[in-house]
């Protein structure tokens, strides 16, 4: 089932995207850009209020969602991302080269996975799983 939940954020990478302002919750909408396994890439400017917000509380959520499927995902982010990884991410999302005119304009971050719940509310009884320590 785990893997099941991973092929939907896949498949659905236009996420809200949870970070902490102080002590309040802060959601905006965010595309995962890329994705191995339990491991997130994403893609912002360090002018955003959202980098700043990283950088201050590196713990997230995000819930990808469609129809009767959603899955939460919590974790912690960490900006150490490797140059080459960087120009994939910009070379394969073309939003991204609409925004800025090179990939080193951007500041980029992952998300490794650490717990997951997995809704499926179609059937009856409802898939529902969640996964601690990934």
């Amino acid at each position: 089932m785990i893997q099941k939940a991973l092929d939907f954020i896949q498949e659905h990478n236009e996420v809200a995207f949870a970070t902490c302002k102080g002590n309040l919750p802060k959601v905006r909408v965010f595309q995962i850009m890329k994705q191995e396994g339990t491991t997130l890439w994403f893609a912002t400017s360090s002018k955003k209020n959202v980098y700043k917000e990283l950088q201050k509380n590196h713990n997230v959520e995000l819930l990808s969602w469609a129809d009767n499927i959603s899955v939460r995902c919590v974790g912690k982010v960490v900006f150490n991302v490797d140059e080459e990884t960087k120009q994939w991410i910009y070379d394969n999302n073309p939003v991204l080269s609409r925004l800025y005119d090179s990939y080193d304009k951007l500041d980029y971050f992952r998300m490794d996975i650490t717990a997951m719940d997995y809704y499926n509310l179609s059937p009856t009884p409802p898939e529902i799983k969640h996964f601690d320590n990934l």
